[in-house]
């Protein structure tokens, strides 16, 4: 699911193309990175860099990050085609706490495990806003149709009923995390002995940040909700973005995309929506605005979990449509390239 499936199956795409003896009426570029899941500085970036200097002004790219769902939205019986117009941005922050070493037979009133469990607890106990705006507005506004009266009547007056919604929303993690920054201490470190008491505690805290956010926005709150000079707040040594730029969700590259998954996936809704993940597609905005992530596999109930998770997999029909879409997808695009050229010749 993340993320073999793409490559295997846009190369076997082009390869059935080759086979067939087509010839597309514009570039095809396949970029595959070797270090997407740390952040793509090596791979996704240096490829950019130099289609950026060779002026390289593509009409569309398009990676990974969202796919279509089935079962997932409630009150929407068909699949849901969702394609990311954006994703969230990446900073993991590093909390150190100090204070007195010794034996722990003879614990002071407060540690520096005790100050950084505190320091924790505020984190989480002060979260970022929540807010219907950006994609997730747009994903709602283009899935209304789908939905049964009450819930597009809700929709179609979200100036009134906001607050529902987005309280609804926020109560369940996935949907929570379309709304907000969401804050995840992920490591910890502190005496390397059961019997010692550290004199620093660390935690790393994983922040992916809403496209109303930046980093520095960030550290100013973590730093500023801690509020206690014996934490040290910095951010962590590893990669960090902010959120990307949000690609159009309609115009000539978006209406490609959704019209290739409409020929490919009949009877799918198609929406636009935020990325909470990350990928190598923000590497590439510098070049073009049309930035798309999308995969035409399917996550049913249960699935979620087996992303980076035990017995990760798609199902072999899955897996033959995703070949599919990246054939369409490059016919479209040189049908689209070609008839244009004609245009300009008369």
């Amino acid at each position: 699911m993340d993320d073999k499936a793409a490559v295997t199956a846009s190369l076997e795409a082009v390869d059935r193309l080759l086979a067939d003896g087509f010839e597309p009426a514009r570039p095809v570029l396949l970029a595959f990175g070797c270090d997407e899941e740390v952040g793509g500085r090596a791979g996704a970036a240096r490829i950019a860099a130099l289609l950026g200097r060779r002026h390289v002004r593509p009409f569309l790219v398009l990676d990974e990050g969202q796919a279509v769902i089935d079962g997932l939205m409630p009150g929407i019986e068909s699949p849901v085609a969702m394609v990311g117009v954006a994703e969230k941005g990446y900073l993991s922050v590093t909390l150190t706490a100090h204070g007195p070493e010794g034996h722990s037979s003879t614990p002071p009133p407060e540690t520096a495990v005790d100050v950084l469990a505190a320091a924790l607890v505020r984190l989480h106990d002060d979260p970022f806003p929540a807010g219907i705006d950006g994609p997730p507005r747009a994903m709602l506004e283009a899935l209304a149709p789908e939905m049964p009266f009450s819930q597009r009547l809700v929709m179609a007056n979200l100036w009134l009923f906001e607050p529902v919604v987005t309280g609804r929303l926020a109560a369940d993690p996935a949907s929570a995390a379309l709304l907000r920054t969401t804050v995840a201490p992920t490591m910890l470190e502190g005496s390397p002995k059961d019997n010692v008491l550290p004199a620093e505690a660390r935690a790393v805290v994983n922040f992916r940040l809403h496209p109303r956010d930046t980093i520095d926005g960030v550290l100013a709150r973590v730093e500023e909700t801690v509020a206690d000079e014996r934490v040290e707040v910095e951010p962590a040594a590893e990669f960090s973005s902010e959120p990307s730029a949000v690609s159009p969700a309609d115009g000539p590259a978006y209406r490609l995309v959704t019209d290739t998954i409409a020929q490919v996936v009949p009877g799918a809704a198609v929406a636009p929506s935020l990325v909470v993940g990350g990928t190598d597609a923000r590497h590439y905005a510098g070049l073009t605005e049309s930035v798309y992530r999308f995969l035409p596999y399917t996550i049913r109930p249960g699935d979620l979990a087996r992303i980076h998770g035990t017995d990760e997999r798609i199902l072999l029909d899955d897996y033959e449509r995703m070949v599919q879409f990246y054939v369409q997808l490059i016919r479209n695009a040189s049908a689209r390239e070609s008839t244009s050229s004609r245009r300009r010749v008369r």
